[in-house]
Protein backbone atom coordinates (compact mmCIF):
# COMPACT_ATOMS: atom_id res chain seq x y z
CA UNK A 1 0.00 0.00 0.00
CA UNK A 2 2.94 2.40 0.69
CA UNK A 3 4.74 1.89 -2.27
CA UNK A 4 1.18 2.73 -4.69
CA UNK A 5 0.88 5.77 -2.45
CA UNK A 6 4.57 6.68 -3.14
CA UNK A 7 4.25 5.54 -6.97
CA UNK A 8 1.00 7.74 -7.03
CA UNK A 9 2.91 10.84 -5.72
CA UNK A 10 5.63 10.51 -7.93
CA UNK A 11 3.65 10.09 -11.13
CA UNK A 12 1.43 13.09 -9.66
CA UNK A 13 4.24 15.29 -9.15
CA UNK A 14 5.49 14.09 -12.47
CA UNK A 15 2.00 14.49 -14.47
CA UNK A 16 2.16 18.34 -13.61
CA UNK A 17 5.65 19.17 -14.59
CA UNK A 18 5.27 17.46 -17.68
CA UNK A 19 1.95 18.85 -18.41
CA UNK A 20 2.74 22.07 -20.00
CA UNK A 21 4.80 19.51 -22.61
CA UNK A 22 1.90 17.71 -23.23
CA UNK A 23 -0.58 19.86 -23.90
CA UNK A 24 1.58 21.70 -26.73
CA UNK A 25 2.49 18.33 -28.58
CA UNK A 26 -1.22 17.24 -28.43
CA UNK A 27 -2.06 20.95 -30.13
CA UNK A 28 0.91 20.46 -32.33
CA UNK A 29 -0.38 16.96 -33.39
CA UNK A 30 -3.89 18.02 -34.04
CA UNK A 31 -2.24 20.68 -36.56
CA UNK A 32 -2.74 23.84 -34.57
CA UNK A 33 -0.04 26.15 -35.86
CA UNK A 34 -0.72 29.83 -34.13
CA UNK A 35 2.27 31.55 -35.27
CA UNK A 36 3.68 31.37 -39.30
CA UNK A 37 6.57 30.33 -39.43
CA UNK A 38 9.76 32.15 -39.27
CA UNK A 39 13.00 32.13 -41.75
CA UNK A 40 16.45 30.75 -39.70
CA UNK A 41 18.80 28.56 -40.25
CA UNK A 42 19.45 24.59 -39.52
CA UNK A 43 22.34 23.12 -37.59
CA UNK A 44 24.04 22.92 -41.08
CA UNK A 45 24.08 27.07 -41.54
CA UNK A 46 21.55 26.83 -44.36
CA UNK A 47 18.19 29.40 -44.56
CA UNK A 48 15.15 27.88 -43.96
CA UNK A 49 11.67 28.42 -42.96
CA UNK A 50 11.37 27.19 -39.19
CA UNK A 51 8.02 26.65 -37.22
CA UNK A 52 7.55 27.82 -33.73
CA UNK A 53 9.30 26.08 -30.73
CA UNK A 54 8.18 24.30 -27.38
CA UNK A 55 9.12 28.02 -25.53
CA UNK A 56 7.59 30.08 -28.44
CA UNK A 57 4.69 28.07 -28.56
CA UNK A 58 4.04 28.33 -24.14
CA UNK A 59 4.29 31.89 -24.71
CA UNK A 60 1.90 32.38 -27.04
CA UNK A 61 -0.49 30.29 -24.68
CA UNK A 62 0.48 32.09 -21.66
CA UNK A 63 -0.47 35.55 -23.72
CA UNK A 64 -4.04 34.17 -24.02
CA UNK A 65 -5.28 32.31 -21.16
CA UNK A 66 -2.02 33.18 -18.71
CA UNK A 67 0.22 30.97 -17.12
CA UNK A 68 -2.52 28.93 -15.61
CA UNK A 69 -3.97 28.18 -19.32
CA UNK A 70 -0.92 25.59 -19.61
CA UNK A 71 -2.64 23.50 -17.43
CA UNK A 72 -6.05 23.41 -18.74
CA UNK A 73 -7.22 19.20 -18.45
CA UNK A 74 -4.16 18.52 -15.79
CA UNK A 75 -7.51 17.29 -13.49
CA UNK A 76 -8.54 14.24 -15.93
CA UNK A 77 -4.89 13.24 -16.37
CA UNK A 78 -4.28 13.13 -12.88
CA UNK A 79 -7.50 11.01 -12.29
CA UNK A 80 -6.28 8.94 -15.02
CA UNK A 81 -2.72 8.95 -13.41
CA UNK A 82 -4.02 8.04 -10.13
CA UNK A 83 -6.31 4.98 -11.41
CA UNK A 84 -4.02 3.63 -13.67
CA UNK A 85 -1.07 3.50 -11.00
CA UNK A 86 -3.48 1.68 -8.49
CA UNK A 87 -5.30 -1.00 -11.48
CA UNK A 88 -1.72 -1.49 -12.66
CA UNK A 89 -0.61 -2.40 -9.27
CA UNK A 90 -3.42 -4.36 -8.38
CA UNK A 91 -3.45 -6.49 -11.49
CA UNK A 92 0.50 -7.26 -11.06
CA UNK A 93 -0.26 -8.55 -7.65
CA UNK A 94 -3.03 -10.92 -9.11
CA UNK A 95 -0.69 -12.09 -11.63
CA UNK A 96 3.02 -12.71 -9.28
CA UNK A 97 6.02 -13.05 -11.40
CA UNK A 98 7.23 -16.61 -11.47
CA UNK A 99 10.40 -16.55 -13.18
CA UNK A 100 13.11 -18.98 -13.84
CA UNK A 101 16.60 -17.58 -12.89
CA UNK A 102 19.52 -20.01 -12.72
CA UNK A 103 20.46 -21.86 -9.71
CA UNK A 104 23.78 -19.51 -8.74
CA UNK A 105 21.46 -16.58 -8.99
CA UNK A 106 20.64 -14.69 -5.65
CA UNK A 107 17.03 -12.70 -5.65
CA UNK A 108 16.52 -9.33 -5.99
CA UNK A 109 13.33 -7.69 -7.46
CA UNK A 110 15.29 -6.12 -10.71
CA UNK A 111 14.53 -8.37 -12.73
CA UNK A 112 16.76 -7.00 -15.48
CA UNK A 113 19.63 -7.72 -13.64
CA UNK A 114 19.78 -11.37 -14.73
CA UNK A 115 20.42 -13.15 -17.78
CA UNK A 116 16.93 -14.38 -18.21
CA UNK A 117 15.74 -17.14 -20.76
CA UNK A 118 13.80 -15.90 -23.32
CA UNK A 119 10.63 -17.94 -22.08
CA UNK A 120 11.31 -15.76 -18.86
CA UNK A 121 11.35 -12.24 -20.39
CA UNK A 122 8.11 -13.61 -22.59
CA UNK A 123 6.63 -14.58 -19.46
CA UNK A 124 7.13 -11.27 -17.71
CA UNK A 125 6.46 -9.22 -20.68
CA UNK A 126 2.65 -10.82 -21.30
CA UNK A 127 1.82 -10.16 -17.47
CA UNK A 128 3.37 -6.53 -17.79
CA UNK A 129 1.72 -6.01 -21.25
CA UNK A 130 -1.87 -7.25 -19.45
CA UNK A 131 -1.81 -5.14 -16.38
CA UNK A 132 -0.48 -2.07 -18.77
CA UNK A 133 -3.78 -2.87 -21.35
CA UNK A 134 -6.07 -2.92 -17.99
CA UNK A 135 -4.78 0.39 -16.52
CA UNK A 136 -5.18 2.07 -20.59
CA UNK A 137 -8.59 1.00 -20.59
CA UNK A 138 -10.00 1.92 -17.45
CA UNK A 139 -8.36 5.28 -17.67
CA UNK A 140 -9.33 6.00 -21.20
CA UNK A 141 -12.10 7.79 -20.75
CA UNK A 142 -10.05 9.68 -18.35
CA UNK A 143 -7.71 10.05 -21.42
CA UNK A 144 -10.20 11.42 -23.70
CA UNK A 145 -11.82 14.18 -21.67
CA UNK A 146 -7.91 15.35 -21.41
CA UNK A 147 -7.57 16.07 -24.85
CA UNK A 148 -10.68 17.29 -25.55
CA UNK A 149 -10.07 20.02 -22.86
CA UNK A 150 -6.64 20.67 -24.93
CA UNK A 151 -8.37 21.20 -28.33
CA UNK A 152 -10.95 23.56 -26.76
CA UNK A 153 -8.17 26.32 -27.42
CA UNK A 154 -8.66 25.92 -30.96
CA UNK A 155 -11.98 27.10 -31.30
CA UNK A 156 -11.97 28.82 -28.21
CA UNK A 157 -15.16 26.69 -26.67
CA UNK A 158 -15.50 25.81 -23.22
CA UNK A 159 -17.26 22.73 -24.06
CA UNK A 160 -15.76 20.25 -21.35
CA UNK A 161 -15.30 22.38 -18.20
CA UNK A 162 -14.61 19.89 -15.73
CA UNK A 163 -14.35 16.09 -15.43
CA UNK A 164 -17.59 14.96 -14.13
CA UNK A 165 -19.64 17.71 -16.84
CA UNK A 166 -17.34 16.31 -19.69
CA UNK A 167 -18.39 12.60 -18.28
CA UNK A 168 -22.15 13.60 -18.83
CA UNK A 169 -21.45 15.61 -22.15
CA UNK A 170 -20.01 12.71 -23.78
CA UNK A 171 -22.44 10.22 -22.56
CA UNK A 172 -25.25 12.38 -23.44
CA UNK A 173 -23.55 13.21 -26.91
CA UNK A 174 -22.36 9.81 -28.22
CA UNK A 175 -22.93 7.27 -25.27
CA UNK A 176 -20.39 4.55 -23.97
CA UNK A 177 -18.23 4.51 -27.26
CA UNK A 178 -17.48 8.25 -26.98
CA UNK A 179 -15.28 7.23 -23.97
CA UNK A 180 -13.19 4.93 -25.82
CA UNK A 181 -12.70 6.90 -28.93
CA UNK A 182 -9.12 6.69 -30.21
CA UNK A 183 -8.45 3.42 -27.78
CA UNK A 184 -7.15 0.86 -29.88
CA UNK A 185 -4.33 2.44 -31.78
CA UNK A 186 -3.38 3.59 -27.83
CA UNK A 187 -3.77 -0.24 -26.93
CA UNK A 188 -1.67 -1.39 -30.23
CA UNK A 189 1.09 1.48 -30.13
CA UNK A 190 1.59 0.58 -25.67
CA UNK A 191 1.67 -3.31 -26.86
CA UNK A 192 4.30 -2.58 -30.02
CA UNK A 193 6.56 -0.99 -27.65
CA UNK A 194 6.65 -2.99 -24.58
CA UNK A 195 7.57 -6.07 -26.50
CA UNK A 196 10.37 -4.14 -28.29
CA UNK A 197 11.61 -2.75 -25.42
CA UNK A 198 11.72 -5.46 -23.51
CA UNK A 199 12.87 -7.92 -26.34
CA UNK A 200 15.73 -5.48 -27.39
CA UNK A 201 17.17 -4.61 -23.97
CA UNK A 202 16.82 -8.24 -22.85
CA UNK A 203 19.25 -9.48 -26.02
CA UNK A 204 21.39 -6.03 -25.62
CA UNK A 205 22.02 -7.06 -21.84
CA UNK A 206 22.24 -10.64 -22.46
CA UNK A 207 24.71 -11.32 -25.26
CA UNK A 208 26.45 -7.88 -25.67
CA UNK A 209 27.09 -6.86 -22.31
CA UNK A 210 29.43 -8.52 -20.42
CA UNK A 211 28.54 -9.36 -16.79
CA UNK A 212 32.19 -9.34 -15.72
CA UNK A 213 32.91 -5.56 -16.08
CA UNK A 214 32.51 -2.79 -13.52
CA UNK A 215 29.50 -0.83 -13.39
CA UNK A 216 26.71 -3.29 -15.32
CA UNK A 217 23.75 -2.33 -13.71
CA UNK A 218 24.39 1.22 -14.69
CA UNK A 219 24.67 0.07 -18.16
CA UNK A 220 21.45 -2.13 -18.29
CA UNK A 221 19.38 0.74 -17.19
CA UNK A 222 21.11 2.99 -19.82
CA UNK A 223 20.09 0.08 -22.51
CA UNK A 224 16.47 -0.01 -21.08
CA UNK A 225 16.22 3.84 -21.78
CA UNK A 226 17.85 3.41 -25.25
CA UNK A 227 15.29 0.89 -26.19
CA UNK A 228 12.54 2.39 -24.45
CA UNK A 229 13.17 5.45 -26.26
CA UNK A 230 13.62 4.00 -29.90
CA UNK A 231 10.59 1.80 -29.58
CA UNK A 232 8.68 5.18 -28.83
CA UNK A 233 9.63 6.22 -31.98
CA UNK A 234 8.48 3.76 -33.81
CA UNK A 235 5.23 3.45 -32.67
CA UNK A 236 4.92 7.26 -32.15
CA UNK A 237 1.84 6.89 -35.36
CA UNK A 238 -0.22 4.59 -33.13
CA UNK A 239 0.16 8.00 -30.27
CA UNK A 240 -0.81 10.51 -33.01
CA UNK A 241 -3.90 8.42 -34.44
CA UNK A 242 -5.42 7.73 -31.27
CA UNK A 243 -5.22 11.16 -29.94
CA UNK A 244 -6.65 12.74 -33.52
CA UNK A 245 -9.00 9.85 -33.43
CA UNK A 246 -10.29 11.08 -29.42
CA UNK A 247 -10.84 14.29 -30.79
CA UNK A 248 -11.98 13.85 -33.99
CA UNK A 249 -16.11 14.89 -34.69
CA UNK A 250 -16.48 15.62 -30.90
CA UNK A 251 -18.35 18.87 -31.38
CA UNK A 252 -15.00 21.42 -31.07
CA UNK A 253 -13.76 23.27 -34.05
CA UNK A 254 -10.27 21.32 -33.74
CA UNK A 255 -11.82 18.08 -34.70
CA UNK A 256 -14.21 19.07 -37.17
CA UNK A 257 -14.14 20.74 -40.68
CA UNK A 258 -12.96 22.56 -42.45
CA UNK A 259 -10.09 22.79 -39.63
CA UNK A 260 -9.82 18.94 -39.60
CA UNK A 261 -11.28 16.09 -41.73
CA UNK A 262 -13.82 13.28 -40.22
CA UNK A 263 -12.77 9.90 -40.21
CA UNK A 264 -14.83 6.56 -39.89
CA UNK A 265 -12.37 4.98 -37.97
CA UNK A 266 -9.04 5.04 -37.02
CA UNK A 267 -7.32 3.05 -40.34
CA UNK A 268 -8.84 6.08 -42.28
CA UNK A 269 -7.25 8.29 -40.24
CA UNK A 270 -4.02 6.54 -40.57
CA UNK A 271 -4.28 6.37 -44.22
CA UNK A 272 -4.80 9.91 -44.57
CA UNK A 273 -1.80 11.24 -42.67
CA UNK A 274 0.00 8.80 -44.25
CA UNK A 275 -0.79 10.10 -47.66
CA UNK A 276 -0.12 13.80 -46.41
CA UNK A 277 3.13 12.81 -44.64
CA UNK A 278 2.22 13.74 -41.68
CA UNK A 279 2.65 10.49 -39.78
CA UNK A 280 5.54 12.29 -37.35
CA UNK A 281 3.37 15.44 -36.72
CA UNK A 282 4.12 16.49 -33.06
CA UNK A 283 6.80 13.94 -32.96
CA UNK A 284 9.35 16.55 -32.25
CA UNK A 285 8.80 20.50 -30.30
CA UNK A 286 12.22 21.42 -31.06
CA UNK A 287 13.72 22.36 -34.37
CA UNK A 288 10.94 22.10 -36.21
CA UNK A 289 10.62 23.34 -40.10
CA UNK A 290 8.34 23.81 -42.65
CA UNK A 291 6.50 20.84 -44.09
CA UNK A 292 7.58 20.60 -47.39
CA UNK A 293 4.61 21.75 -50.34
CA UNK A 294 2.79 23.16 -47.67
CA UNK A 295 0.90 26.86 -47.38
CA UNK A 296 0.39 28.51 -43.83
CA UNK A 297 -3.42 29.93 -43.97
CA UNK A 298 -3.27 32.41 -41.63
CA UNK A 299 -7.07 32.40 -40.87
CA UNK A 300 -7.21 28.63 -39.85
CA UNK A 301 -3.96 28.69 -38.40
CA UNK A 302 -2.79 25.39 -39.98
CA UNK A 303 -1.39 24.24 -43.16
CA UNK A 304 -2.36 22.82 -46.51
Amino acid sequence: MADTCGQVLLGSGLTVLSHPLMYIKVLVQVGHEPLPPTLGRNMFGRQVYQLPGLFAYAKHIIKIDGKSGLFKGLAPRLCAGTIGTIVHGKVLQKKKYHLNYSKDSKFTSDIHSYKLLPLNESRFTTKEMIARSCATIVTHPFHVITLRCMVQFIGREAKYSGVFDSIVTIYREEGILGFFAGLIPRLLGDVFSLWICNMLAHFINAYAIDDSTSHTGEIKNCSQAVTGFFASMLTYPFVLVSNLMAVNNCGLAGGLPPYAAIYPNWLHCWSHLSQEGNMSRGNSLFFRKLPAGKMYAIEQKRFF
